[in-house]
């Protein structure tokens, strides 16, 4: 573990966490709570992750979310798995409400209209071996696992595919194995921002994520709680605190759990 933060105070963080009447976590699955795969449906959770999750949310005014870029639809298993309710998906476009009820935010037609113009684009490259993937108000482009002679070639074509398409409805995100188009409007840190304001002033607050697509929610929990990024390797961030998976993820998670009172 590392802190990035001069001004967190690790140990007074979890203080609050134990004296917390409302804890609240916020988990990005791939790349956080579990390797990533080229498979998405084939990614399982670090060993002892979904059994210190568990135990968290049997405990008194505990509260998970997962905040993912995945299709709500392709969430739906690790949410099971885990035992989960409460999600947003699609970067914040989806959502699946504590009581389990499904969620759909909607771009606008001009953005719908461009991001169609973008996967015909980009279907085409799909002979060199990448994933194209259609959202809810994204597309997104996978080359992971691909060789680095088909995903460079892939990137250089889509670079010109893609030419002029972003503007002022779409952002660009690239991610660590493939890069998104998505609908301005919504994202992560929205997602983290709607979360925080239905939660009391002095809850205790946390996002764990790993990608550059997790800046967002970094920057957005940082008023109320703790930026954790987890990923093998450190990269530049706006993260209070820097966890190795998957060990220092599972002490985090098991110091978390640690500080709440089981029903």
């Amino acid at each position: 573990m590392r802190i990035l933060n001069p001004d967190v105070d690790v140990e007074q963080f979890f203080t609050h966490v134990k004296e917390a009447t409302e804890r609240v976590l916020l988990l990005d699955y791939d790349g956080t709570l579990a390797p990533f795969h080229r498979r998405p449906e084939w990614a399982m959770p670090y060993p002892r992750v979904v059994d210190t999750l568990k135990q968290i949310t049997q405990q008194r005014s505990a509260r998970v979310v997962i905040v993912s870029g995945r299709r709500l639809a392709d969430l739906r298993g690790p949410l099971a798995k885990i035992g989960l309710t409460e999600a947003w998906a699609a970067h914040g476009w989806e959502q699946l409400t504590a009581k389990g009820v499904p969620v759909d935010h909607q771009p606008t037609s001009s953005a719908k209209r461009l991001l169609l113009l973008a996967e015909v684009r980009a279907r085409g490259l799909e002979m060199h071996g990448v994933r194209v993937e259609r959202k809810t108000a994204s597309v997104a482009v996978h080359w992971r696992g691909v060789s680095s002679s088909s995903s460079g070639l892939a990137q250089e074509k889509l670079r010109g595919a893609w030419h002029r398409i972003e503007g002022d409805q779409l952002d660009r995100l690239e991610f660590e194995g493939g890069i998104e188009l998505l609908a301005r409007g919504r994202n992560k840190a929205n997602a983290v921002m709607e979360i925080l304001s239905t939660c009391s002033a002095n809850a205790a607050c946390a996002y764990l994520g790993d990608d550059t697509t997790d800046e967002g929610a970094f920057a957005a929990i940082k008023s109320r709680g703790l930026a954790v990024l987890v990923r093998p390797g450190l990269r530049p961030t706006c993260a209070d605190l820097w966890l190795e998976p998957p060990l220092e993820l599972i002490a985090f998670l098991e110091q978390w759990c640690a500080g709440g009172e089981v029903h």
